[in-house]
């Protein structure tokens, strides 16, 4: 069930400014609009150049509060295009007071638009919208032109942590991130009855570990890039 829209969401949106980059697109085609780029400086928003994350699907910001509070030494930045849940997100950093979070308001397709290619050391997809039907394939974040974007967007030894309750997204994913160059690591297909340490959960990891579901976890890397072939 969608979330009823928020009272005074542009006002709400509006008082976030400070920590949230929301751009106007003058090109809505973005295979044509990220080769007019506009890059973030992220060095001179954070105030260092310490390493940075991305969360593509921030949600409510559950997830990316808490890892900013626990890696105060990395900056994280957090993409959500439904400003109905990011307002949520960008108020609980300003509530909470933490400064190593930009959020982003924007299409993950976007994202070479306004991220420098190799400046991203680690990206987190939680519990990314499955997209159950075969006509909507190309919408899941690990269809394979959303890794090609991962693969620009990476450092050389640069990580994905993707964690679903969905077995056959989970599926999708595997095969994708193999054929596509993607070494696999720390697969996991029931994280809560494992030793995974230092899970921070969602709210939807949440709600779906009550019910008792199984929770799917894996981290992949580009192996070309990090051989250095």
């Amino acid at each position: 069930m969608r979330d009823r829209r928020k009272k005074h969401l542009p006002e709400r949106l509006a008082a976030c400014e400070s920590v949230l980059f929301s751009p106007v697109y003058d090109d809505l085609n973005f295979e044509t609009a990220v080769k007019k780029p506009e890059f973030i400086d992220t060095e001179a928003y954070f105030g260092n150049g310490n390493p940075l994350h991305l969360e593509i699907g921030c949600g409510k910001g559950k997830f990316i509060c808490e890892a900013a509070k626990r890696n105060p030494n990395i900056n994280f930045i957090a993409v959500e295009k439904v400003g109905n849940v990011l307002v949520m997100a960008c108020e609980m950093a300003i509530r909470e007071q933490i400064p190593n979070i930009l959020f982003m308001r924007c299409d993950a397709h976007m994202l070479p638009k306004y991220l420098k290619a190799h400046s991203i050391e680690r990206i987190y997809l939680n519990f990314s919208c499955p997209y159950p039907k075969n006509r909507d394939t190309n919408k899941r974040l690990t269809y394979p032109a959303f890794l090609e974007i991962y693969k620009q967007l990476l450092t050389s030894d640069g990580e994905i942590h993707q964690k679903t309750d969905n077995m056959h997204f989970f599926e999708f994913s595997l095969a994708q991130f193999s054929q596509n160059g993607f070494a696999l690591q720390n697969i996991s297909l029931d994280l809560h009855k494992s030793d995974f340490a230092g899970n921070i959960v969602t709210e939807y990891e949440k709600r779906f570990s009550d019910l008792g579901q199984p929770i799917y976890r894996l981290e992949a890397y580009w192996a070309e890039r990090r051989s250095g072939a």
